[in-house]
């Protein structure tokens, strides 16, 4: 029985469809995919297969034949024109590959074997900026309000009311995006969380309750967010609350057009960092001379504070896009030297972010969804994949070279081929968390984005259908 192929609409831009998913183990064990449920107005997510008569992750052991691995590339002189690969056998166990096997080898005797019919696996996908705790998605189909004319204050009088509608089946829906997620071939997030004098610690509880039903099929740090101004909403005790309950990032949110005061709303963040151990990430959407001036401080900041380094995200960072060549240079120099990250969503408008620029000073950065369907936008798809190839379109990346590079936003880095075109991933003794598709290397899968067949997180197949060989 070869991999199941599951069908979803596609679109960049479009509404969110329900798409089935399974956790189902190998080694013999049952599992499958689930059945759709039905919705009022749209396709409702598929919730996962029950989990009572799975054993854990570190009981699996089995080989999965025929897997597509990348080998290296194909050279006209020194330009890539294409990439090679061939068939291997991946030997699974505890949650690790323990061996790859080249087609022809030799075979452990007596474990049972899978056939993933020559699929290519790619690293499992990471979603580092999503809202887990709010959103639209399994609901009723509902389009924003208009948001012409309307200040980001006015969209969190909005969200104030809205938020009680939500908040009771919160835990539900965090678990179809999570299934959503599983899908795409994504097993990693990060999830901000609404934390504000409405929801107080409620968004927080229920979107930990459904992340602790999936603790062994997908990983997620939180961020505490005051989505209605950490200052502004006077929730600084509340989130010293949410941080001792395990939360692994402090948030903060445009410290001038929220807050009213930067240097003392950013002091706030980082003073309940500090006094917990905790990093930042912030949503900075500011792009006039007081985001500029914001990033500034960050990172002035970091640099008296040795014990941030490393530990400090400025998502979104549009400012970013509004410096001159020569100081984006310096600001990310230094932002590199004290491992200050980015999270974009590779946003399309007037400003292009110099998410290349970053990169080549050594910044680390990351991609994520952000919205999926939800009271600030309609468009998320929670493929990290089509962020990829949006990356590869807006930054002239239609080679098979720089196709290749462009899905290292998409899987924090890891990418199969070094640029040299020799093999990084996977290898003996890495996680064994990545997906199949129907394609023949990272370059067509970036570019022609194929449906994941399935997705595995630490050996556990968390989404797809597969059969002994």
């Amino acid at each position: 029985m070869e991999l199941a192929h599951h069908q979803s609409r596609r679109s960049f831009i479009g509404r969110t469809g329900g798409l089935a998913t399974a956790c189902a183990v190998m080694a013999g064990l049952p599992g499958g995919a689930a059945k759709a449920q039905p919705a009022a107005a749209q396709p409702a997510p598929v919730r996962p297969a029950a989990k009572a008569s799975m054993r854990a992750p570190t009981e699996q052991h089995y080989l999965l034949s025929n897997v597509r691995l990348e080998e290296g590339f194909v050279h006209d002189g020194e330009v890539v024109t294409g990439t090679r690969s061939g068939l291997n056998t991946l030997e699974i166990k505890a949650g690790k590959i323990a061996a790859i096997h080249p087609a022809g080898a030799a075979l452990p005797a007596g474990v049972p074997s899978y056939e993933a019919h020559g699929k290519l696996a790619l690293p499992a996908m990471r979603d580092m900026h999503i809202h887990l705790d709010k959103t639209f998605y399994g609901r009723a189909w509902q389009a924003p309000l208009p948001r012409q004319g309307k200040t980001i204050l006015d969209m969190i009088a909005r969200e104030e009311k809205l938020i009680p509608q939500l908040l009771p089946d919160s835990q539900e829906h965090a678990e179809q995006l999570i299934a959503l997620l599983q899908s795409k071939g994504t097993t990693v997030a990060r999830s901000h969380c609404n934390i504000d004098p409405v929801s107080g610690l409620k968004s927080l509880e229920n979107l930990k309750r459904a992340l602790e039903k999936h603790r062994d099929d997908f990983s997620c740090e939180i961020v505490a967010f005051p989505q209605h101004g950490l200052l502004l909403s006077k929730v600084d005790k509340l989130m010293r609350e949410a941080m001792s309950m395990g939360v692994a990032y402090v948030g903060g949110l445009d410290p001038t057009n929220v807050d009213g005061a930067m240097e003392k709303s950013l002091d706030a963040m980082f003073q309940i960092a500090l006094d917990t151990g905790t990093g930042v990430d912030i949503h900075l959407h500011e792009s006039s001379p007081a985001g500029v001036a914001a990033i500034q401080y960050m990172i002035a900041t970091v640099e008296k504070n040795p014990a941030l380094r490393g530990k400090v995200t400025i998502s979104h960072g549009f400012a970013l896009a509004t410096m001159a060549p020569g100081a984006l240079d310096e600001a990310a120099t230094r932002m590199a030297a004290q491992g200050i990250s980015v999270a974009s969503t590779v946003p399309l408008g007037a400003s292009t972010m110099p998410l290349p620029q970053l990169s080549a000073k050594g910044v680390f950065v990351m991609t994520g969804t952000d919205s999926v369907t939800d009271h600030w936008s309609p468009f998320g798809r929670a493929d990290m994949l089509e962020k990829a190839n949006l990356y590869a379109q807006l930054y002239r990346g239609s080679d098979e070279f720089r196709l290749s590079r462009a899905l290292a936003i998409a899987t924090g880095g890891v990418l199969p081929l070094t640029d040299k075109g020799e093999r990084a991933w996977p290898k003996a003794g890495d996680s064994a968390d990545f997906t199949l598709v129907p394609a023949s290397c990272s370059a067509e899968a970036v570019a022609r984005l194929p449906e994941r067949s399935a997705t595995f997180h630490r050996g556990r197949m968390v989404f797809g259908g597969t059969g002994a060989a």
